[in-house]
Formats: structure tokens, sequence, C-alpha cells
């Protein structure tokens, strides 16, 4: 982005690994990746050149399994050029009136990710965005690829705990809606479900050790 550009753009998040500007005349987000002046010149642009290609192939692929996510414009090497869907996230706008409806969306596009072995990897309820009735998942870049069910049931309890700590008044009914899409809509549900009910428990574990026999 050069200077001419940049007077048009609205920087609207700052994130350990990436800027987001919002360029107002053509109303689309650009998300930037952040250089790290403690890694090698070198190392540091091919890492972010990676994680920059990786993120975008990560979202196409979702579009073609059926997930909304924003429609990408360009991809450079440290930036990607995408739709601009607004400014309401789930997590402003979830209430005991609608969860229901906006919580089998959630457990459905999860259980589409995981059938085809993506990893989203930050799912909040910031990282989604309602525009008319569809919501948008979107920041994928902490995805990968993987079969693994350890992955995808850690995938899952990250959302359990971004509910826990930001819905709390209904996180409960929240997450029952959101597993039983997931169930309904794949396959391999019980193996990753069982999975993260032994995540949990190491969670347990390690906040109230039993020290018997120490």
């Amino acid at each position: 982005m050069n200077n001419i550009k940049e007077k048009y753009l609205k920087k609207i998040q700052h994130a350990a690994e990436s800027i987001i500007y919002l360029d107002e005349v053509n109303n689309l987000v650009i998300k930037k990746r952040i250089k790290k002046r403690y890694r090698l010149p070198e190392i540091d642009d091919s890492l972010r050149k990676f994680r920059t290609k990786s993120e975008a192939s990560l979202i196409r692929k979702a579009s073609r399994i059926g997930i909304d996510v924003p429609k990408i414009f360009c991809v450079g090497d440290d930036e990607i050029k995408m739709e601009y869907l607004g400014k309401k996230k789930i997590r402003d706008v979830i209430t005991k009136k609608n969860y229901v409806k906006i919580c089998e969306k959630i457990g459905f596009f999860i259980s589409q990710l995981h059938k085809n072995n993506i990893i989203h990897g930050d799912l909040t309820t910031s990282n989604m965005i309602l525009k008319g009735d569809r919501i948008y998942l979107i920041d994928f870049g902490l995805g990968f690829h993987s079969s693994r069910i350890e992955d995808k049931a850690t995938d899952l309890h990250l959302l359990f705990k971004a509910l826990e700590s930001t819905h709390f008044s209904l996180s409960h009914d929240a997450w029952n809606v959101i597993i039983n899409s997931y169930k309904e809509n794949y396959g391999d549900a019980d193996r990753v479900l069982s999975r993260l009910k032994k995540i949990k428990e190491r969670g347990r574990y390690k906040k109230n050790p039993d020290r018997k026999g120490f």
C-alpha cells in the first residue's frame, strides 16, 4: 500500500499478526500482515507470504463447500483484499430471542469445515458477522488443514470457552444447540465430542489437581 492509497484507508483493527484496514472508497477490507523485526528479513518475508496464501486458500475452500465467507478480490505477498461485510458481529447481536437460529447455523458450518478437514483456529462470536439473515465466518489467520480428531475437538473447545467468557447467561443453551447441529451434520461428531470431553477434563485437572499421594 503506498501513501496515495493509504489516505483512503481507515484502520479498524490492530492484532498481533496483522492490521485490518477499511477502504471506504471501494468498500473493501484489507488485511495486511505485520513485519516482525525480531525475525531475519528473508524468514519474515517468507512466513508472511506463506501465511497470507494459506489463509486465502482456506477462505476459498470454505466458500466452495458452502460456508459464507468474505469474497476475496486480490491476494498479495502480505495482504488480502476482501469484501467488507459490515460491523454486526455475532458477539454483539446474539440474544435469548435469536440464539437458536444463529447457533444452528454455527453448528452447521463448523460441521462442514471439519468434514472437509479445515480447522478454523479461532472460533469466537467476534469472528462471525451477521449480514442480512446470513452468518459469515471471518479471520482464518490461525487456520490450517487437519484430519486429526484432537485438532477438531480443540477447535470446538475454543468456541466453548469463548461462549462461556463472552455470553455466560446463554452459553449453556447456545452450546447445546451448536452441538446438536454439529452432530446432525457430521458423521464423525461423536469421536470429536468424546475427545472434547477429555480436553475439558484435562483443563479441570490443571485448575484443581488432585494432589493426594504427593
